[in-house]
């Protein structure tokens, strides 16, 4: 078979199973099958594939038709301008968390030698790609997860830049190492009652504990403000990603451990996604 067939005969398994993007995640399916980037498959498309390869494909095809994202199939997502190992323990990287590193850019134009503090640093995407932009910049991220740790690590090498990064595995209430010029966090925020109600994708595959916001979706949130307000220096930047509808109550948060609000951000769909907001 040849791999426009085989690419063919995954998009229609893809769409029978509902899956929007099946023709685009055919595609993507098929380069990792075969080893190859997806503008090979596209100029190379009557080229036939060899048994093993197919068989990886369909067993590629039957996961994401059980709605396993395709970062995780892949091992692959790109976030900022680079792309990243994830895999089943890290948050998938979205592009609204982008915003973190927008106004991380916008606020440091004109300064050097930072040190950073990224509380829940998961695949490392936020304070990886800061530290890739920002070659003076010093960073340490904390996460309760080893394997989040692990994988923060291997971007780093990655990216050559895990001489300016330490990685600590710490739960939030107990960290007390060092004052931080600028803290980064993108903490679990969804209510815990409404984990259920979440796309498939999300549901069945992401880590709760990069999910579960406790109760009241503010849990984390507020240990990760209260615990900020401690570890960062005076005038210090603090930018913190939020759910959709908590914008009100985290500024409120904010207020009573003394920060003063900068500005919120709105993401892609128009929702309050992100808070600058400087210790006082």
């Amino acid at each position: 078979m040849n791999i426009f067939s085989a690419i063919n005969k995954g998009t229609k398994i893809l769409r029978d199973s509902s899956i929007l993007t099946a023709d685009l995640d055919s595609e993507i399916l098929m380069a990792k099958a075969i080893n190859k980037d997806r503008k090979y498959i596209l100029m190379n498309s009557n080229e036939n594939i060899d048994q093993y390869s197919f068989n990886n494909f369909e067993k590629l095809i039957e996961a994401r038709s059980k709605r396993k994202p395709i970062a995780y199939l892949t091992n692959k997502k790109f976030f900022w301008n680079t792309e990243f190992y994830v895999n089943e323990n890290t948050l998938i990287p979205r592009p609204d968390t982008e915003l973190i590193i927008e106004n991380v850019l916008n606020l440091t134009k004109n300064k050097n030698q930072l040190s950073i503090l990224d509380i829940g640093i998961g695949s490392g995407c936020i304070l990886l790609s800061i530290l890739k932009e920002k070659k003076n910049f010093y960073g340490t991220g904390i996460d309760i997860s080893k394997n989040c740790l692990k994988i923060s690590k291997f971007n780093a090498i990655k990216l050559k830049i895990l001489s300016r990064l330490k990685l600590i595995k710490s739960n939030v209430d107990k960290f007390n190492i060092g004052k931080y010029d600028l803290i980064v966090s993108n903490p679990p925020y969804i209510n815990k009652l409404k984990i259920k109600y979440l796309e498939s994708d999300v549901r069945l595959y992401e880590p709760t504990l990069a999910l579960d916001g406790g109760l009241d979706g503010l849990s984390e949130i507020r240990k990760v403000i209260k615990k900020s307000s401690e570890l960062i220096k005076k005038n210090g930047k603090f930018i913190l990603e939020i759910g959709f509808d908590q914008k009100n109550k985290v500024i409120n948060i904010l207020k009573k451990e003394g920060f003063y609000i900068n500005s919120t951000q709105k993401d892609i769909a128009h929702n309050f996604r992100c808070i600058v907001s400087t210790k006082i």
